[in-house]
């Protein structure tokens, strides 16, 4: 299951120099013949739509706009294709982008007019869109911090890598009966939610130090939340493709395909079993073997590894190795003493939003992006940042923020100094105020609610609460619908937009979710408190904070573990008076969803799931 050529433009070559990026020129041009033929009425519309979605092209609310999604393999994006996307915002679409819940990044109101340009563009800098969307093998994520991490098991890029290489343009990839999500993790600290992913791969060492993988399949939220469960406790890593492709094929032959709310992985292993999945895997894969394994084009024991980059300031004593409980680094800066350094909002930055690296001197800073938006301007700004202070690339996280990585720790001031130029310096990365959330009705025509409103309101509203340690790990989580781009599945708190009917008229709710995470290789998901009237949100948050002082088994109980096991009914009586509605109590603004001006309209349609 080998690709297709691929332009030979240098992408993100921090491990491999030079290498080929992920673009083909051949893609861009199939796109426009295909479209000229559906013009000419030479295909119907499901043809189309079928081949757009494979090239990252979804309808919009706004039926004369399109959404583009950006494939991003682990996050990683160079300098250059940083620019290259601002260009895309700025002359084709409406000047902003997201970054998503699977680290891609997408636009919206591009015409389709301009797609072929846009599409030129992002290939020209290396990137595609080929089968960021549709039934396909999507984008494999990656811990943003691989390589760099403290604590991680090993570095997990260069092997999703070549996971990404192997399968993308595969002649099974873009055929699969519903989409199919891969995650590589190399640390402990759950950042891509592997479990939830169709396959997941969880660096792991031999009693021998022999580099390999626990292997999950068939995670996944929305209609039928599951966990992945185990497929192999360790598989050494040069079977890496083999077993991927064994899966694929098995998902291939066995994934229904005449109703596509039944037909992802999970779907599958639900109607076989998991052990008789796992049997169907095993034949696939010695099936394999005998053919011979896929290499993954270098030594899996010595794989390549990313340079420390040079030229950069360092003091060797300007980095305190230490590491709180939290598992927050503690990091202190040389350049304390400038008036930057000594502000109350650097010192808080610096605490939330910037972490040791393994590598001597340096350290790691995330840029907070409320919902994941950035202006162009803000990705031109982030460009010239990781260049002057990084290595040069960047790397987004599945909670849509972005990750300058080998940042000299003497620089940090100056650093900051420079995000606040561009409107870059929030701080709160990761904590329970930094909301993820779909884009929702705003131009998804799936989405019952304005979901992306409703976080900015309770980001702007929490960013009023002060953090504290138990806050940690919690977080809040929006979708607009039950497909969850947001993961509100398996949040501390998870909202997803629905609606409900008073006397005739619709009211915007959301169905509040508590008690979800993911820890280790399990996840967890929300239990159901009720329907929330979507104007309510913030008394609902307040309610909740409330909730756990009040209650809490010990002073340093959190408020995850909180929420994990509080009695449901503790909390519907804590929010009755927020959860009942009718005609009476119902005032004016209820019918309103956030963001708009006019009385709440359902329009959502049976659409094209953006997840």
């Amino acid at each position: 299951m080998s690709s297709s050529a691929v332009a030979a433009v240098p992408d993100s070559g921090a491990y491999f120099p030079g290498r080929l990026g992920f673009a083909s020129s051949a893609d861009v041009a199939e796109f426009v013949a295909t479209l000229e033929r559906y013009e000419k009425g030479e295909l119907t519309a499901e043809e189309w739509r079928a081949f757009r979605l494979l090239r990252g092209v979804y309808h919009q609310r706004q039926t004369d706009v399109q959404m583009l999604r950006v494939k991003v393999p682990q996050g990683v994006l160079s300098s250059a294709q940083l620019r290259a996307l601002a260009q895309v915002a700025t002359r084709d679409g409406d000047g902003r982008c997201d970054v998503t819940t699977r680290q891609n990044f997408q636009f919206h109101n591009i015409r389709l007019t301009h797609m072929e340009r846009a599409m030129t563009t992002l290939a020209d800098a290396g990137m595609t869109t080929r089968e960021a969307c549709g039934n396909s093998v999507r984008n494999v994520t990656a811990c943003p911090l691989a390589g760099i991490d403290l604590k991680e098991v090993f570095d997990v890029t260069p092997y999703a890598d070549a996971f990404t290489r192997y399968l993308l343009r595969g002649p099974l990839s873009s055929s699969l009966p519903r989409k199919f999500k891969v995650a590589f993790e190399g640390c402990h600290k759950n950042c891509v939610r592997a479990p939830i992913n169709d396959l997941a791969f969880l660096a792991r060492l031999s009693a021998s130090g022999e580099r390999g993988f626990q292997v999950l399949v068939g995670g996944g939220t929305s209609t039928l939340t599951r966990s992945a469960g185990e497929l192999c406790e360790f598989l050494p890593a040069h079977e890496l493709l083999a077993i991927s492709e064994a899966v694929v094929r098995v998902f291939h032959r066995e994934g229904n395909r005449k109703n596509r709310h039944r037909a992802r992985l999970k779907w599958a292993i639900e109607k076989l079993g998991f052990a008789r999945f796992r049997e169907l895997v095993l034949a696939e894969w010695q099936q394999l073997q005998a053919d011979g394994i896929p290499s993954l084009g270098f030594d899996p024991q010595q794989p390549p590894t990313e340079p420390v980059p040079t030229g950069k300031t360092l003091a060797a004593d300007s980095v305190t190795d230490s590491v709180t409980d939290s598992g927050r680094d503690s990091v202190t800066d040389s350049g304390r003493d400038s008036q930057v350094a000594r502000s109350l909002d650097f010192l808080l930055w610096q605490k939330q939003n910037v972490g040791l690296q393994k590598q001597k001197g340096f350290v790691y800073a995330q840029v907070t992006l409320p919902m994941g938006g950035l202006r162009a301007e803000q990705l031109v700004a982030l460009a010239s940042l990781c260049e002057q202070y990084g290595d040069g690339f960047v790397r987004t996280t599945v909670d849509q923020n972005v990750v300058l990585r080998y940042v000299p720790s003497t620089q940090l001031a100056a650093l900051y100094e420079q995000l606040k130029h561009s409107g870059l310096e929030r701080s709160g990365a990761g904590t329970f105020a930094d909301v993820v959330s779909c884009p929702g009705a705003e131009t998804c025509a799936i989405a019952v609610t304005t979901s992306r409103q409703m976080g900015k309101v309770l980001h702007d509203h929490l960013a009023t609460i002060p953090d504290e340690p138990g806050l940690a790990g919690a977080d809040l989580h929006l979708s607009g619908c039950p497909n969850g781009c947001g993961q509100h599945h398996i949040a501390t708190i998870g909202l997803q937009g629905g609606l409900r009917k008073l006397g005739g008229k619709a009211l915007p709710v959301y169905h509040l979710g508590i008690g979800g995470g993911v820890e280790g290789s399990q996840a967890h998901f929300t239990r159901l408190v009720g329907k929330l009237p979507a104007k309510r949100g913030p008394q609902a948050i307040e309610r909740l904070l409330l909730l756990w002082k009040q209650e809490r088994q010990s002073p340093d109980q959190t408020l995850a573990s909180f929420y994990r096991t509080v009695p449901i009914e503790t909390v519907r009586t804590a929010l009755s008076e927020l959860l009942e509605i009718d005609e009476q109590t119902a005032t004016a603004a209820d019918y309103i969803d956030h963001g708009q001006t006019a009385p709440y309209q359902s329009e959502a349609s049976e659409g094209e799931a953006a997840g």
